[in-house]
């Protein structure tokens, strides 16, 4: 039986240097953006398992003694690693969604089946709950949503299932969980994107679960140890990109003209490592010195990203508009149109933001104002979330 009312939250995330160098060994730096998807947790009608995804419009209940007996019947092998086949096929039929179906509720539902089933296996059944979920963050924008759902769900049904603690303490507001328990929900979060993804590389879920900032190089992701918290603007140019093409195209362009690109992707790389070193050193001396720095690997990782053929038309306009607004962009993913961030400095006067904002959305643009190096995923009790995120998980 599970009392309480409590929220989880995990952040967003964006690149913030190593984009497509990534994908040939080279450094990346991943920052937890400060837009949050959260999950309300209450006990539910008794018997009945519910969850409701406002964002991608699902709303579905099952009673819990068939998904006992669903688990039971799919074990087959096992609930290892990574999901099955025929286990992911089972769940589809379970929940009448078409073979091949990857619309995002579709595939937000097959997850949200596949985690309850496996982690109720492994530490017992999950008790009667009623799970709403809502995102500030927009789908299919490169921004971790599907990770930072993913981690949520994880702490969430590791938590009444009592495989980890419920560090929330009488009277206060939020807690985190220990290392170990983190570690443990990062895991779980990450077969949730398999399910999802099919081969997800980890980052995600990572800076959903720790927050901060993270290296990742050839398969090795390491928390930064301390990051300072950035002010960013986000900007959507809400032009749709497709990152498999992008990918093939850079891959191209570097075995026609390896001599002149391999450079570019060293560049790129020197870029990560040098940008982490400034970051780390930022806590302990926070300088206005540094700002300068940061501003200049921007421009000079945008005019790389170009160079390998991921730039875009609307991502120069955004460069061009925060320029003249002395403000310094890049895009982040994968390019070809999709986001960009522009940093902003602590002297940023409000009126520049708030011109640089008004000249963003005339392009068509969405733009939020937003920090980086935010906190990963933690535990709140309801009253204290803001009344804007009460009220959207009351609508849900």
């Amino acid at each position: 039986m599970w009392a309480r009312e409590l929220a989880v939250s995990a952040p967003g995330k964006v690149i913030l240097h190593g984009e497509h160098a990534v994908v040939l060994g080279k450094v990346a730096l991943a920052v937890a953006l400060d837009l949050r998807t959260f999950l309300r947790l209450r006990p539910g009608a008794e018997g009945r398992l519910s969850v409701c995804l406002s964002g991608v419009g699902v709303r579905r209940s099952w009673d819990t003694p068939g998904l006992q007996a669903l688990r039971g019947r799919i074990a087959g092998k096992g609930w290892g690693e990574k999901p099955l086949t025929e286990q992911l096929d089972a769940l589809r039929e379970f929940a009448g969604i078409a073979a091949g179906a990857s619309a995002p509720e579709s595939l937000a539902t097959l997850a949200f089946l596949y985690m309850c089933l496996a982690i109720s296996a492994k530490y017992g059944d999950v008790p009667s709950v009623d799970i709403v979920v809502w995102s500030e963050l927009p789908t299919g924008a490169g921004l971790g949503s599907s990770a930072a759902y993913a981690v949520c769900l994880a702490a969430a049904l590791l938590m009444v299932c009592g495989a980890i603690s419920c560090p929330l303490q009488e009277g206060e507001s939020t807690a985190r969980w220990t290392e170990e328990e983190l570690t443990l929900i990062n895991s779980w979060a990450f077969r949730g994107e398999q399910v999802i993804h099919g081969n997800p590389s980890g980052v995600d879920n990572a800076v959903g679960t720790w927050g901060g900032a993270l290296r990742y190089q050839a398969g090795k992701i390491t928390p930064l140890k301390r990051v300072p918290t950035l002010r960013i603007l986000l900007t959507n140019t809400k032009v749709p990109r497709s990152t498999k093409v992008l990918v093939a195209g850079v891959k191209e362009k570097i075995l026609k003209f390896p001599a002149i690109m391999n450079p570019v992707l060293d560049s790129i790389d020197a870029i990560s490592q040098e940008c982490q070193s400034v970051l780390e050193a930022m806590p302990a001396n926070p300088s206005p010195e540094h700002y300068p720095v940061l501003e200049e690997f921007f421009d000079i990782n945008q005019h790389h990203l170009n160079v390998l053929g991921v730039g875009h038309p609307s991502l120069d306009r955004l460069c061009q508009v925060t320029a003249s607004h002395s403000l310094h962009s890049k895009l982040t993913g994968a390019g070809g149109g999709g986001c960009g961030i522009t940093l902003l400095p602590p002297d940023t006067s409000p009126l520049a933001v708030e011109a640089a904002k008004q000249d963003l959305c005339a392009c068509g643009f969405e733009c939020w104002e937003t920090k980086i190096g935010a906190p990963g995923v933690t535990l709140h009790c309801c009253s204290s979330l803001s009344a804007r995120v009460l009220h959207a998980l009351a609508q849900s």
